[in-house]
């Protein structure tokens, strides 16, 4: 997430391939490294393919591990799920609302330390000069969301709206996933939709690194504060001693002048071993609007 602060948003989609063409295999370790790699998943909570940042993380991790690293990316969290629940993956950045999911399948690892807190905030934003207040002044909206496996990006505003038995298909005119919050921002910045559900970590660093992306938009309404999209591995581990060894590097990010940077780019603080406890609210809203239907 060093977020692209020389890539713009019109060339993801390059980025994107180039990404997946150096990632998706085995990288080879440095000198240094033994053993099966670490293969670590990456979802649309990272925020921009950033080649730097993603080259950094690497190299930190496999020297701090002692292992080589495959990063993993995929466009949508329910591929990463998917890969990290059949035992493909080591472990795997992913969201709060598949943690809770498939919480009988994973285990908490780590969690994200932004403002020294492992927590974050959903934000619904609209247009800069629209006059709204709340999630009900957007009824009859075309509204962005990110991901349909997204806390902050669907599974908040979706919750909200069956406290009041309401459904997004029929309380918005269109409904729409962009599978990439900064892509939530661009729809909402460009007009293509009236407003949007992000993660309102993402709309903050954008907002400082890219201002002229969330320039047409404003926050409408942020939610509670939950728990930030955390690190997961298998319940059962494919290997005890590399997740150990990725554990270990996680925690001590913020102790490694190099681990440092990425933690800068990052805009983190650092990443914690936070209770799983702290994505009951997540949980609540997940059987909430499992019950609606």
């Amino acid at each position: 997430m060093g977020f692209g602060l020389n890539h713009r948003l019109d060339k993801r989609e390059l980025l994107s391939a180039t990404v997946s063409l150096l990632l998706a295999s085995t990288v080879g370790a440095p000198a240094e490294t033994t053993g099966a790699p670490i293969r670590f998943g990456l979802t649309p909570v990272f925020l921009t393919n950033d080649l730097e940042l993603l080259g950094r993380l690497q190299s930190y991790l496999q020297r701090s591990t002692g292992y080589p690293v495959s990063l993993i990316t995929r466009r949508t969290y329910q591929e990463i799920t998917a890969l990290l629940t059949s035992g493909q993956l080591d472990a795997a950045w992913i969201c709060g609302f598949p943690y809770v999911a498939h919480r009988a399948e994973l285990q908490l690892i780590a969690v994200p330390l932004w403002h020294h807190k492992p927590l974050y905030q959903s934000y619904l934003i609209a247009d800069r000069d629209r006059q709204a207040s709340s999630l009900w002044d957007l009824r009859g909206d075309i509204h962005a969301f990110s991901d349909p496996d997204s806390n902050s990006g669907f599974l908040v505003t979706r919750a909200a709206l069956a406290e009041r038995s309401l459904r997004p298909e029929t309380f918005f005119a269109k409904t729409f996933f962009t599978y990439g919050h900064r892509d939530v921002i661009r729809a909402v910045g460009s007009g293509l939709a009236g407003s949007g559900s992000v993660d309102g970590y993402v709309y903050d660093v954008v907002a400082e690194l890219e201002p002229d992306l969330t320039a047409g938009t404003r926050i409408m309404k942020a939610s509670e504060w939950l728990g930030f999209p955390p690190i997961a591995a298998p319940k059962i581990p494919i290997d005890k001693m590399r997740l150990s060894a990725l554990t270990k590097a996680l925690w001590e990010m913020d102790k490694d002048e190099e681990g440092r940077v990425v933690l800068k780019m990052l805009r983190l603080d650092g990443f914690g071993a936070e209770d799983a406890a702290s994505f009951d609210a997540i949980a609540s809203k997940a059987a909430l609007v499992a019950a609606s239907g």
